[in-house]
């Protein structure tokens, strides 16, 4: 049988599905019953992407079943395959949606439905390529160890699994790790369930790439670049699964086979690969995926993939907790003269002198050189500790400074996992993460009481002069910004203006993270921008801004402004850690940060709020930012500041409340201002039940003069 004829089969048999599914969904419930997919802003995502329309009750649902039908044409031609199989697509979105009526009716492992916060939690780390693809796997794997090492070796490249079918038991059988957080996600047992990732593919292009809603071949050839995706699928393939990689192929996305019997190869599009072995090697080719190689000497394995394991506490063997023990971490700039390359000294009692489960005081020090070195560099690569000791598998790392939690699972004890490797680890990512300004490199790692007197007499110090020096850094006393262009990879015309109190959206990119950044690479994404002609003080508007971000979005951007919500504001890729946006009845602002999934009082959640911005467009009243933005003296300094916060989730609040309240006391001398912002325990979605509260706590934000 003809590839053709074996997609218009399967595509036909989802149709029939579909549409059996929403009549009996109509019977059951009513056409005007709502219908959604969790946490999204997109209705339905797929059909939305494609066509346009949005899809929020059964009997949209059901007049949209036409395209579905018109789609699949049979004229035997290359284009009604593709279009057949993105329909195929769109119908098991149809199907999936149904079985959300009644709440979520996945259960762990399963992932399923990704929400717009999980798409633009990917965004970074797709920009940056920790996450250099993804691999779609679809159906039972020749074995359960074959499959679980192909996943690891996935996992070791960073690369993003999703599981569909039979595979999926076979990984928990061969206690693969899974889960969002280790980016091995299951999506369900039935072919079906692929299309959750379909979805977060053509999300991508919604939120990062600005693809207006309906332009499909714009959405195609957005993915097609920009979306490293690539599917496994074993044999023996069915006509369905060959419908749905006829889809998959449509947005540029090759499928990689071992059925030999019923297959025939398609260029660049579907490759047969009879030894599943070599599966790894062929979908790189395939899909030119970028892995970065990371030679880190460790018993192990090491990637991206692993940088969001938890460890339980029943299945560590040592905690280092700064919050109940004496633990640091440090850097710090040497002479040449007085360090040795790759000499990693332990002092102390190893991990096996413990007994499993014990908290320990462990200090971590590491010493580099190089006549490119600065000082400022210090805490820039401090702070890329948590991701380069995360990525190691069965190790835990939060916090930095002295307030570090680093886990060791018995797992990686067990594997010969020691002391020394964090030695390893840091040695080998700060010399090639660095190698522009770090020559040597040493490592000094000590475990037990003599680390409570480095603490006191070495760490504290050191972070004392940092952050008296940081105080210091006002856009006022340096001479220079930064642009940073870093999420051009996903969204073409966006542009960062980085600055001292105005940090990258992403919360990733300091002023001093750029600083080091061009240092590094003079021609990399964080170029220098002057700012001799400020034109505008109050809103921040500058001359050699608005040229950088001209030159920098290819023309898309003409100007913006630095410290202003309300005129040509900064804006945003889509992978913000915030959004800021009008509350007109409070004359103020909410701010909401990703993992909150509630309605704010302006009625949105906050998928809701950052669908309309995002995408490097220019959205007055919103903007974009990254969490430690919010307490800066320049907040919207331009619309009265942080006194225009009026709604905070509490748990951004609580993070944020130290710096907040100090800034509202230095500027406008209100003490304790975080009392007086609202949050969900007080109201949600309600306007009215806001202005009682602000009104009730004498909320600045009600005297300052109309925003609008």
């Amino acid at each position: 049988m003809r590839l053709l004829d074996r997609v218009f089969n399967g595509s036909t048999t989802i149709y029939e599905q579909t549409v059996k599914a929403v009549d009996e969904a109509i019977a059951k419930y009513g056409a005007d019953k709502a219908v959604s997919l969790p946490d999204t802003a997109f209705a339905l995502p797929c059909y939305y992407a494609v066509t346009g329309i949005k899809v929020t009750t059964l009997g949209e649902m059901k007049e949209a079943c036409e395209f579905l039908k018109n789609s699949n044409t049979r004229e035997q031609r290359l284009a009604d395959g593709f279009t057949s199989g993105i329909a195929t697509a769109i119908g098991a979105e149809f199907t999936e949606t149904i079985k959300y009526i009644e709440g979520n009716p996945y259960e762990e492992p399963i992932v399923a439905h990704f929400s717009d916060a999980m798409v633009r939690e990917l965004g970074l780390p797709l920009v940056t390529e920790d996450i250099p693809g993804v691999a779609v796997f679809i159906g039972e794997a020749p074995s359960t160890q074959e499959l679980c090492d192909l996943i690891k070796q996935y996992q070791s490249q960073g690369i993003f699994v999703a599981l569909v079918g039979k595979c999926i038991d076979q990984a928990v059988e061969g206690n693969a790790k899974l889960g969002f957080n280790v980016r091995c996600t299951p999506l369900g047992y039935h072919i079906e369930s692929v299309v959750h990732i379909v979805s977060v593919a053509l999300r991508a292009g919604l939120i990062f790439g600005n693809i207006t809603p309906g332009h499909n071949e714009e959405l195609k050839a957005y993915t097609m670049k920009r979306v490293k995706a690539f599917v496994n699928a074993y044999a023996p393939v069915d006509d369905v699964t060959v419908a749905f990689g006829a889809g998959a192929i449509a947005y540029g996305f090759p499928v990689i086979s071992n059925d030999t019997n019923d297959l025939k190869p398609v260029p660049k599009s579907l490759v047969i690969q009879p030894d599943t072995l070599k599966f790894n090697a062929t979908s790189i080719e395939a899909r030119d995926v970028r892995v970065k190689i990371s030679n880190v000497d460790i018993p192990v394995p090491y990637g991206s993939a692993f940088e969001g394991e938890i460890i339980r506490k029943g299945d560590m063997k040592i905690e280092a907790d700064g919050s109940r023990m004496d633990c640091f971490e440090l850097v710090q700039a040497k002479p040449l003269a007085d360090v040795e390359d790759h000499k990693i000294e332990v002092f102390g009692d190893d991990f096996d002198k413990y007994e499993d489960g014990t908290k320990i005081s462990m200090a971590i020090i590491a010493e580099v050189a190089g006549k490119n070195m600065q000082t400022d560099f210090e805490s820039v690569m401090e702070r890329k500790f948590h991701a380069f000791i995360n990525c190691a598998e069965g190790i835990m790392h939060t916090g930095q400074r002295d307030m570090i939690r680093i886990r060791v699972s018995k797992d990686a004890f067990n594997e010969g996992f020691r002391a020394k490797h964090f030695g390893e680890i840091l040695y080998a990512k700060l010399k090639s993460e660095y190698d522009a300004v770090v020559d040597k490199c040493q490592i000094k790692i000590y475990i037990g009481p003599e680390t409570t007197k480095l603490r006191n007499e070495l760490a504290i110090p050191a972070f004392d002069k940092r952050d008296e020096r940081l105080g210091s850094l006002t856009d006022e006393n340096v001479d220079e910004f930064y642009t940073c262009i870093l999420c051009q990879a996903f969204s073409p015309s966006h542009v960062c203006i980085v600055t001292p109190e105005r940090l990258g959206l992403c919360g990733a990119v300091s002023w001093l993270d750029a600083k080091a950044t061009h240092e590094l690479d003079p021609n990399g994404p964080c170029q220098i921008v002057k700012k001799d002609h400020i034109i505008d003080e109050r809103v921040g508007r500058i001359e050699e801004v608005n040229e950088a971000v001209k030159k920098y979005s290819q023309g898309a951007l003409e100007e913006v402004t630095l410290y202003s919500i309300m005129e040509d504001p900064m804006t945003s890729c889509g992978c913000f850690e915030c959004i800021c946006g009008i509350e007109p009845m409070s004359n103020g602002v909410v701010i909401v940060n990703r993992e909150h999934t509630g309605v704010t009082p302006v009625g949105m959640t906050f998928s809701e709020l950052a669908a309309m911005t995002g995408g490097g467009v220019q959205t007055p009243g919103f903007m974009g930012h990254g969490k430690h933005f919010i307490a800066s003296k320049k907040f919207m300094k331009a619309e009265g500041g942080i006194q225009r916060i009026v709604w905070l989730p509490k748990a951004l609040k609580e993070q944020v409340a130290e710096k907040l309240n100090a800034t509202a006391k230095e500027l406008y001398g209100i003490d304790n201002f975080t009392d007086m912002i609202a949050d969900e325990t007080v109201v949600e979605g309600d306007p009215e039940a806001l202005m009682n509260f602000l009104t009730e706590k004498n909320h600045p934000a009600l005297s300052l003069e109309p925003m609008m």
